[in-house]
């Protein structure tokens, strides 16, 4: 099996929850792309036509949204 960022919960995780959670990063790495000016890009030729510096740019950007969400997550539990 590819590893990805899913890997580490994967055995956790049900099919139908794995499938969903993969499902549910795709939609995220196609926002972000479409915030970066990268969609029609990467609808063109797939995510290999993007360039190592594209690609990062795009999971940078995946990381501070989740990072983010987990923050406001963690303070409205403070509260």
């Amino acid at each position: 099996m590819r590893r990805g960022c899913l890997s580490v919960s994967e055995n956790k995780l049900s099919k139908e929850e794995l499938k969903k959670a993969k499902e549910e990063m795709e939609k995220l790495k196609l926002e972000m792309a479409r915030e970066l000016g990268l969609f029609d890009k990467v609808m063109a030729g797939g995510w290999k036509n993007l360039t190592s510096k594209e690609s990062g740019r795009i999971g940078g950007k995946i990381s501070a949204k989740l990072r983010n969400k987990d923050a406001e997550k963690n303070k409205s539990k403070k509260n």
